[in-house]
């Protein structure tokens, strides 16, 4: 009697962002039943990639509108996954963009958004059934997005069985970021070690993304690029200074392939560095040519 493999299911919690949506198509690409999760549902084409209307790859993705923080609103799209994948993020809190747009003094804002620390969310993630913002003006921190919010995704994933878990995490700050950016990503990658065991975790660790489709990263990519040349050539002895400067810039749509592929791969866990992204990146297309 013949046998079927079942269907690999894959939910992505800001599937609808820069790379997110790239993994989404990217799991499409080899047939896995795949769940978008974010507030707003499907992308807004434009401001993510090349197109100006949901590409035809996209109708094969399921696009879920939910609160990341509050697992009820999305319980149901993790039954039967297979493996899930936070790619949300933030890499500016709103009082530095309020000094960069000049709407906030610059003394009182940097002294905030340089802080030592801020508050993540109100409750422990590990023991809420849902989380809010425990800064008393409700502001999204690093502490609440890069490592709560992680917390509590990685918790309900294991609740519902989900065997895998991809946390998409930083090569390393850099000297115009609070040290708070990448200290939390370290945090939330520690923290889903400890206490989801049994659960394979993946912690992608890409330095700069960028696509010919938002302009100004390419130029961005270029000047990192420069850094990345500079940094190999003294060993590496210069990442303390530069930090995600110093780290090759990484097109959005080869970190995408490699997200899937260490998904697929159940040997891959743990720290997954630039290197071994391109790698998994590499092996995956090579895949597709056969």
């Amino acid at each position: 009697m013949a046998t079927t493999t079942a269907k690999r299911k894959l939910v992505v919690c800001g599937g609808n962002g820069f790379l997110g949506s790239r993994i989404c198509k990217a799991a499409v690409a080899r047939d896995w039943e795949v769940e978008s999760i974010s507030r707003s549902g499907e992308p807004n084409w434009p401001s993510i990639s090349s197109h100006t209307s949901a590409p035809a790859w996209s109708k094969s993705v399921t696009w879920t509108s939910a609160n990341i923080l509050h697992p009820s609103t999305y319980r149901s799209s993790l039954e039967n996954a297979t493996a899930v994948v936070h790619s949300m993020g933030i890499l500016l809190e709103a009082d530095y963009k309020g000094v960069v747009s000049g709407q906030e003094s610059p003394i009182s804002g940097l002294r905030r958004a340089f802080s030592a620390t801020k508050k993540g969310s109100s409750t422990n993630p590990l023991e809420s059934e849902g989380i809010e913002p425990g800064e008393s003006d409700g502001q999204i921190t690093y502490e609440l997005m890069n490592r709560d919010s992680a917390l509590v995704l990685a918790k309900a994933a294991s609740d519902a069985g989900a065997k895998t878990f991809a946390y998409i995490s930083a090569a390393a700050g850099a000297p115009i970021l609070p040290a708070r950016y990448i200290n939390t990503k370290r945090e939330a990658e520690a923290s889903i070690t400890a206490n989801f065991p049994s659960m394979r975790s993946l912690f992608l660790r890409p330095g700069f993304l960028y696509d010919s489709s938002r302009g100004f990263t390419m130029p961005m990519a270029a000047v990192t690029y420069g850094g990345f040349v500079v940094n190999s050539l003294t060993g590496g002895n210069l990442t303390w200074l530069m930090g995600a400067g110093g780290s090759k810039p990484l097109k959005a749509d080869l970190v995408a392939e490699a997200v899937v592929e260490g998904i697929a791969d159940e040997a891959v866990k743990g720290p997954v560095e630039v290197q071994e992204i391109e790698s998994l990146a590499n092996r995956a297309w090579r895949r597709g040519m056969l």
